[in-house]
């Protein structure tokens, strides 16, 4: 036991005190001696330094509960603001949102400016956007552009937000306000970028400095050989960066230089294997190159990587009725279809697949569990003895072989010669 550990437990209060402050001169960010200091401090009515040492204890271990709870005590009575606004950092903490956010508001209502109520502001706006109550954030930060006028990013964060709803146009009306009102321009290239998604390649041009955006809004500006050796002066380091290698896709693409275009999304692909952009930039091309059969296939994997299967799934049977024997494909349909629920016409798919590879297991063993899920005991055992045939070592055979073959959905239990006799009856005798 320290010194003024033993001096704490004899309660000589303001000896240990002295004792715990000689400690942090050398552990200034010591959370047990602050803590200790800190309630030494409130023992001896000594507010002002209980307060400094608790706050401390926040600066190294912000999410300290137990500090909240002691400053709350202390600013109940005589700072409000400090109150609700610590109130509302505890109930963030414990993951008490709706909590949090009434708090923040009081504390708001609280402040003596606005200027005091700003990091109540900030914190109130990020629980309303953390909900996807995305107005009540976008009024937030405008009324924190007014007041903070040094913190110009919240211009960057009001146009993402504008972005979800109101779209995109507005992003760009605030960062033009931002721009022209209060001369900001370190936001160029992300207004650029806006420009661009706008289908605003000139104004997009006049503002950047990085040369991607550069080649991007003149190939938009179909000044393709301009964007193309702005893209060449970087090649040497660019080789890495996937925007580098979709723009020459799409410098190749507007050229009628499908191969070098499909060179490009190859090497795009293998910086960014699971990007939508991949197949999208591929359907386009092979709808220019008229392969019908491709361009729907690659639409089907743009939408599944998007999520979308239901489009998926059209796009597919598109493709299908343009080659209806390609095996990934109509494996691809049976377990999409599958995944949606609808057995029966998965099993449909899978019996095609059966029919182009007979050496699918996978297939065979589906068809074997659709079979016998529907009571079908003769198509169970058709595709498990099949599936026994290719695979004698397979898991499913052996675990459902007898159950399926000599089970008791098996008319009289006599396996196979039940069956034939509960197929034809008295035609056997």
């Amino acid at each position: 036991m320290s010194i003024a550990e033993q001096l704490e437990e004899e309660e000589k209060y303001e000896e240990a005190y002295a004792e715990y402050k000689k400690m942090l001169a050398n552990k200034s960010d010591d959370v047990e001696v602050l803590t200790r200091l800190a309630h030494l401090a409130l023992i001896l009515n000594n507010k002002p330094e209980a307060k400094l040492y608790y706050g401390k204890i926040l600066e190294v271990d912000p999410s300290n509960i137990m500090a909240h709870e002691q400053l709350m005590d202390i600013f109940i009575d005589e700072d409000k603001f400090k109150y609700y606004f610590l109130r509302g950092n505890m109930h963030a903490l414990l993951q008490q949102i709706s909590y949090a956010k009434s708090d923040y508001k009081k504390a708001i209502s609280h402040a003596k400016d606005t200027h005091e109520a700003l990091p109540a502001r900030y914190l109130l706006a990020g629980i309303c956007e953390q909900q996807e109550k995305y107005q009540e954030a976008i009024d937030e930060y405008l009324r924190i552009a007014d007041d903070d006028t040094e913190n110009h990013a919240v211009f960057l964060k009001l146009a993402e937000l504008y972005e979800k709803t109101e779209g995109i146009i507005s992003s760009i009306q605030t960062l033009e306000r931002a721009k022209h009102d209060f001369g900001i321009n370190k936001y160029d290239e992300v207004l650029a970028g806006y420009y661009i998604r706008n289908s605003q390649p000139q104004k997009a041009l006049e503002i950047t400095q990085n040369p991607l955006t550069k080649a991007r809004a003149l190939f938009d500006l179909e000044k393709n050989d301009e964007g193309y050796d702005v893209l060449m002066s970087i090649k040497d380091s660019q080789q890495n960066n996937k925007l580098f290698h979709s723009l020459l896709a799409q410098y190749y693409f507007q050229k009628d230089m499908y191969n070098e275009a499909f060179e490009e999304i190859d090497k795009y692909a293998k910086i960014e294997p699971n990007s939508a952009l991949i197949y999208q930039m591929r359907a386009l091309i092979y709808e220019k190159q008229n392969d019908s059969f491709n361009e729907h296939l690659n639409w089907g994997k743009y939408n599944i990587v998007r999520g979308d299967k239901d489009v998926a799934l059209n796009e597919y049977m598109t493709a299908y009725r343009y080659k209806n024997n390609d095996a990934d494909l109509v494996e691809t349909i049976a377990v999409l279809l599958e995944s949606t629920g609808d057995k029966t016409k998965a099993s449909e798919f899978y019996e095609k697949l059966v029919d182009l590879d007979n050496k699918n297991t996978n297939a065979l063993q589906k068809l074997v569990e659709f079979r016998d899920s529907i009571g079908d005991t003769h198509g169970a055992i058709e595709y498990i003895e099949q599936l026994k045939a290719v695979d004698p070592r397979n898991q499913y055979v052996a675990d459902n072989y007898e159950r399926i073959v000599n089970g008791s959905g098996m008319a009289g239990g006599e396996g196979l010669l039940g069956l034939i006799k509960s197929i034809f009856g008295s035609r056997m005798r």
